[in-house]
């Protein structure tokens, strides 16, 4: 039976809201894979732990994309699925910031103030922009959750790098910087708890429907 003109009509929006995310994703992948680069090299420079816990935290982001690039178009088991590995790399990632942070509190190494807060100025430039884009995606199914939840924390964490070289630089201290990476290492495990229980959820509701 031909399709109708309201179901064809409907197949054509959602084809072309698709479109539009997945040009959002491509913007979002060049963008994070770029600001890991940078904050790589700042992070050695400036010595600071924050900042690369925001390097690794933009590389993770960069994978997100292209994870969600790979499943776009799939079932929603495929994309639940997909998003589990996400929430479940986030929490790894959350883990490992809070071992980086505990191992800066022993050392105690003071790290060097301009160059985090102007590569954290950049950051949130660039991550204010992703988070813009993706913001009309917020409430989609477990993927989207996951990918719009990544880079509002992004923002969030930029803030607070530019915060802790304020700190660093009035104190002269390293517990600015560590003090920001351990909150940012307990919004990755936030996020990651709120993305596993959504996408087990569908997960659970996919196999009552079969």
């Amino acid at each position: 039976m031909a399709k109708s003109c309201c179901e064809i009509a409907a197949c054509s929006a959602e084809t072309a809201a698709s479109s539009r995310y997945r040009k959002v994703l491509w913007v979002a992948l060049v963008i994070n894979l770029t600001m890991f680069f940078v904050e790589v090299l700042g992070g050695f420079k400036s010595g600071s732990v924050s900042l690369m816990a925001d390097a690794i935290d933009f590389f993770g982001d960069a994978a997100n994309y292209g994870v969600s690039l790979a499943v776009l178009g799939m079932s929603l088991l495929w994309r639940a699925r997909a998003a589990l590995l996400k929430g479940t790399t986030m929490g790894a990632f959350g883990l490992l910031v809070l071992a980086k942070a505990v191992w800066g509190f022993k050392t105690g190494a003071v790290p060097e103030p301009y160059t985090m807060g102007i590569i954290g100025a950049v950051a949130l430039l660039a991550n204010a922009s992703v988070a813009f884009m993706l913001y009309a995606y917020r409430e989609g199914d477990a993927n989207k959750r996951s990918v719009w939840l990544c880079s509002r924390n992004d923002a969030i964490g930029n803030v607070a790098v530019m915060l802790a070289a304020y700190g660093v630089l009035g104190s002269s201290s390293a517990w600015p910087d560590l003090l920001v990476a351990s909150l940012m290492a307990g919004l990755g495990l936030a996020a990651s708890m709120d993305i596993v229980k959504r996408a087990m959820f569908e997960l659970k509701n996919d196999e009552a429907n079969k």
